[in-house]
């Protein structure tokens, strides 16, 4: 299984992320055309970790997107559906608590963590909203959530130009520097079926989140919501 399809099989976009793990961050680097490393630091900017605190990074892969929390002395769990994923992080930070999970179906208490994040995972979640509420279950009173995911563009002609960039551009790209191209496809489609910034916002707020904001990035390819759980 090298490509997952839209109806998103958990055990297909597992296998998929298996596949591309050895060189995942490589691809995304290349892809993005840098953007990834720049969108990595306001995520840890939004979550804004302390010293002691919790933090679940969820969809980790191969824990890059942890790291940031970790410099700041927080306590952060890198979680992942992917073994292979898991396997490829646990060689390069064989200190970090890597967990296998699933978003749905998270394996912490209620109201544990002081702050859950995710980072280009939610959108290849097979039940959105029920990952929501997962996260919300989780955290602590007063804790907060950061999403961090591909979106729409709010200026319309470079939004063309983005979707046929995502179909045309992106696959060739891949083939180049992934070990696993046939799943870019996959996650070009899932880009484009996504729903935009608005909302997603209405859907935190459905799974009990409060506060819900959100900042768009790079014009809107990215957008970064955040939540608050009720104290």
């Amino acid at each position: 299984m090298t490509r997952a399809s839209l109806d998103k099989q958990p055990h297909e976009v597992a296998s998929m992320f298996d596949d591309v793990a050895e060189r995942y961050d490589l691809t995304n680097d290349v892809l993005s055309l840098g953007q990834a490393r720049l969108w990595r630091k306001e995520v840890a900017r939004a979550v804004d970790a302390r010293p002691a605190q919790k933090v679940l990074d969820l969809a980790a892969g191969t824990a890059t997107s942890s790291l940031p929390f970790a410099r700041t002395g927080a306590y952060v769990v890198p979680c992942d559906f992917s073994l292979g994923m898991l396997r490829v992080g646990k060689q390069r930070h064989s200190w970090l608590p890597f967990t296998a999970g699933d978003a749905t179906k998270l394996p912490f208490k209620d109201d544990t963590f002081d702050a859950v994040t995710i980072s280009f995972g939610l959108r290849n979640v097979q039940d959105t909203d029920a990952a929501l509420r997962e996260m919300y279950r989780v955290t602590k009173p007063g804790g907060r959530v950061v999403i961090c995911e591909f979106s729409h563009p709010t200026w319309a002609p470079f939004r063309t130009v983005y979707t046929e960039y995502l179909m045309r551009a992106l696959p060739p790209a891949a083939r180049a520097v992934s070990s696993s191209p046939d799943a870019y496809v996959y996650l070009a489609e899932s880009i484009r079926a996504w729903p935009d910034q608005r909302a997603l916002a209405g859907r935190l707020g459905e799974a009990g989140w409060g506060k819900v904001a959100w900042r768009n990035l790079t014009g809107g390819v990215v957008a970064l919501h955040r939540g608050f759980k009720q104290a």
